[in-house]
């Protein structure tokens, strides 16, 4: 494609990629839905690259549609997400991790390495899930990350939860967390240590303050962005601005049941 800055100017060599064609529609973007989701629901784990091209067909499609933007007040954001893809190991969908690679940046990457290495079914994780609440009035809310983990070939299970909360909003897409606490629920190793009382424990046993610590460790640490480049009613692709070439994949598991308190 030829480009002239005047009409009056001779042409010049620069070239520029086309744009999507404009006869796109909301049928042609539900359709690579269709196709993310297919790809992330594969038995074989898709290829990163895999993902990311139709993710970024997605993006290009939606943002043409004019669907599926301004994440951060749209309000589509709220509610219960299950996630489809993770780029990592599904514990890195949790902000905890996020924040903990900041505070520990030449550490961490060692550190996930060995824990991500131990086999199944030692090691099992999944399914993983996040609940969002955000008042657009305040930009203030909160957020909450669930991520079941087995070990012993499954004979101890706990959902690690980390809490945090909405302390703002960037630009279109992002969401400021800051990481409070962490914490492993239902764990099935206390249930078989003390039986019925078992629930009386996990509910009483305090939530350790990973916030707190990763301040100490570097201050600012516990706070994240989370970019949500695409959300509509049943899809969502968040991304750590830190790595923002590796985005999640999330279905819509519930609407929010009620306004944010």
């Amino acid at each position: 494609m030829v480009v002239r800055s005047d009409p009056g100017e001779e042409p010049s060599d620069a070239t520029f990629p086309e744009a999507p064609p404009s006869s796109s529609t909301k049928s042609d973007l539900d359709e690579l839905k269709a196709d993310l989701f297919r790809c992330c629901d594969r038995t074989t784990k898709p290829l990163v690259d895999e993902v990311k091209m139709i993710v970024r067909d997605v993006e290009d499609m939606a943002e043409l549609l004019g669907i599926g933007q301004c994440s951060s007040s749209s309000g589509l954001i709220n509610g219960e997400w299950e996630l489809v893809y993770s780029p990592e190991d599904e514990t890195r969908s949790s902000p905890f991790f996020w924040a903990f690679k900041r505070a520990f940046p030449e550490q961490a990457d060692q550190i996930f390495g060995i824990t991500d290495s131990i086999p199944a079914p030692v090691k099992e994780v999944g399914p993983a899930y996040q609940e969002i609440d955000l008042d657009s009035s305040t930009n203030t809310g909160k957020f909450v990350s669930k991520v079941k983990v087995a070990t012993l070939g499954g004979a101890a299970t706990s959902i690690m939860t980390t809490r945090a909360s909405i302390v703002g909003i960037q630009g279109l897409d992002g969401i400021r967390l800051k990481v409070e606490t962490t914490k492993p629920e239902e764990s099935t190793l206390i249930n078989k240590l003390f039986g019925p009382l078992a629930d009386t424990i996990n509910e009483a046993a305090p939530p350790f303050p990973s916030g707190e610590a990763l301040e100490k460790a570097m201050p600012g640490s516990s706070e994240v962005l989370m970019r949500t480049t695409y959300c509509d009613d049943s899809l969502r692709i968040s991304r750590n601005e830190d790595e923002f070439d590796a985005p999640f994949i999330w279905k819509r598991k519930e609407f929010a049941s009620s306004e944010y308190v």
